[in-house]
């Protein structure tokens, strides 16, 4: 396949004075959002205004608390107002609360699973899901019931959407060998994509189309909580104290993402990036969106800061290394990436020195912090990681421009951590204060841990099939599609398909890593699925909606970044 060439000159071609480098171009589009975060850099709100609100959220998360901990006639009545919670995107403020409620369904479960609802789909279906989601290893042989003498799902439940739709839904947190889970999954899809929608009511319908497309448990919390809002205000049974906290939950926390990202703007300004990085995408406002997908609770603000800043940058170099840089720029600067010291620059071209020096005085601001709180040690690991990131890219680059198509067991290793998986959250425990320990960084830095290899199998598996046709025009070593096709000797088809296999295995195996007792604290492995969450968002319906932000992904910031719910 021809290349996209085009002479592109160094921002301060200083050391290429005697010819231009012919260099290619991703022609990726400008930012579409410009400087428009700005505004929200400064306050919007008036203190009172502010206290105002906080009091009343405050009053309303006590009423909810009584709710969740007060007694109810039956499991079913608890299990839904979880699942509303949940939904509604509350869950974070009552994770205590959730947890004691499930446990003690969970410790009560044998008795509840012979009662009265013994038969309802809804009912088993929301319990199994509930309880998985928590950790519980709760089996699928709980949905045998609601199979005939020939073992096949009954037709009897056809005609019960909510059933199915809710079937649906737990048929997501699947583990391996849980084949009734993949008979179940094949059954719903089946009959949700054929039911008459002049039969259920409006609203049904809606979330069985939303969830088709999305599962819960493969979306953004915040961005499910937004469309779930909406839903549930149109229910005519709605709960007022949970629509109205939902609601200002969300717009206060809008708020605060709002200016951190006016801020962050701000930064990336003053930098001039977009002047100093002319060959890169410039997709900032995507990245803290990105970000936000991972850590969207109020007190991480920080780690939204670090992780934005830094994969700005990474941003930069990824495109460097993929389309901009000679292979032999690419040796020098990837040896100074490894000595990690200001006269390493010295040897470089002038735009990889301001890459350099801008990667430079990024951790250097770091570190400051961290040594300030007597975590300077976090500062290695996050160096570290780094470096080995730029290993990867440096591995990619070197397939390119040799015309290498590597093997699948070549391949992997080194594009699934160039996804950036491991650096995101490694990065991210910079964060996290004195949550995180060191055992907690050598786990993520030197274990491999299972967790962490399944989300980025998800995220380079989906991002090359959303985007190997389009790398391949530009000029891009070969993805994971065109290394199946050659080693195997398949169509483009059959490797996607097998490719898709492999993504919902891994999604098994975070399943399976989630599970009750945890190598390490829960709260790091959630991380690790809502960074495969995003992924999953990103490349939805096999599209790169990240390098083409006009799009799905505009629709998506919009949505959480900049219109509030209508109170």
């Amino acid at each position: 396949m021809s290349l996209q060439i085009s002479a592109i000159p160094s921002p301060s071609p200083a050391h290429e004075t005697s010819h231009v480098v012919e260099r290619r171009s991703g022609n990726f589009h400008p930012s579409i959002w410009g400087d428009y975060f700005l505004k929200y850099a400064s306050d919007s709100n008036s203190m009172s205004c502010l206290a105002t609100t906080e009091e009343r959220i405050g009053r309303l998360k006590a009423e909810v608390r009584k709710m969740l901990t007060g007694a109810m006639d039956k499991p079913l009545q608890k299990l839904n107002l979880i699942d509303q919670i949940q939904c509604l995107g509350l869950a974070y403020h009552f994770e205590m609360e959730i947890d004691e409620q499930l446990a003690q369904i969970h410790r009560s479960y044998f008795e509840f699973h012979c009662g009265d609802d013994n038969d309802d789909l809804h009912t088993t279906a929301l319990l199994f899901r509930l309880l998985r989601q928590q950790g519980y290893n709760i089996s699928c042989e709980i949905f045998n019931k609601f199979k005939d003498k020939e073992g096949n799902f009954s037709k009897s439940l056809i005609a019960d959407v909510q059933g199915l739709l809710s079937l649906f839904e737990a048929c997501h947190l699947g583990f391996h060998g849980d084949d009734i889970l993949n008979d179940a999954l094949a059954f719903t899809i089946t009959h949700l994509e054929s039911i008459d929608k002049g039969i259920v009511s409006r609203n049904l319908g809606k979330q069985v189309s939303h969830a088709l497309n999305q599962p819960i448990h493969k979306g953004l919390p915040r961005l499910e909580a937004r469309h779930y809002i909406q839903l549930y205000q149109e229910e005519p049974s709605h709960n007022e104290v949970l629509l109205s906290l939902s609601k200002l939950d969300f717009n206060l926390l809008q708020e605060q993402h709002q200016k951190e990202l006016g801020n962050i703007t701000r930064w990336w300004k003053d930098l001039d990036g977009k002047r100093k990085f002319p060959f890169a995408r410039d997709r900032l406002v995507e990245l803290f969106f990105w970000m936000s997908g991972v850590y969207f609770e109020p007190e991480y603000e920080a780690t939204r800061k670090i992780l934005t800043k830094v994969m700005a940058i990474v941003q930069v170099f990824d495109d460097m290394y993929d389309v901009y840089a000679t292979l032999e720029e690419l040796v020098v600067f990837t040896e100074a990436i490894e000595r990690w010291d200001v006269d390493a620059k010295d040897g470089l071209p002038e735009y990889m020195r301001v890459c350099y020096q801008t990667l430079l005085d990024l951790y250097d601001e770091f570190g400051y912090e961290l040594t300030r709180k007597g975590q300077s040690y976090h500062l290695f690991y996050a160096k570290e990681l780094m470096k080995n990131h730029l290993r990867t890219y440096f591995a990619e680059a070197k397939w390119f421009h040799q015309n290498h198509i590597p093997t699948m067991e070549q391949y992997m290793p080194i594009a699934s951590t160039s996804t950036g998986c491991e650096l995101l959250l490694g990065t991210s425990l910079l964060g996290m204060g004195d949550i995180v320990t060191k055992k907690d960084f050598d786990w993520l830095v030197f274990s491999d841990p299972k967790m962490v290899k399944a989300s980025e199998v998800v995220a380079r598996l989906m991002g090359d099939i959303a985007g190997h046709k389009m790398e391949q025009k530009r000029g891009h070593s070969a993805s994971s599609v065109e290394c199946f096709m050659k080693q195997y000797g398949v169509t483009e088809e059959e490797a996607k398909d097998n490719l898709r296999k492999q993504v919902v295995d891994a999604w098994k195996d975070m399943n399976e890593e989630v599970r009750r007792p945890t190598t390490v604290p829960k709260l790091l492995l959630m991380r690790i699925l809502n960074l495969a969450r995003v992924y999953h968002v990103v490349y939805n319906d096999e599209k790169d909606n990240y390098s083409h932000a006009g799009t799905k992904f505009k629709e998506n910031v919009t949505t959480l970044l900049v219109d509030p719910l209508p109170m």
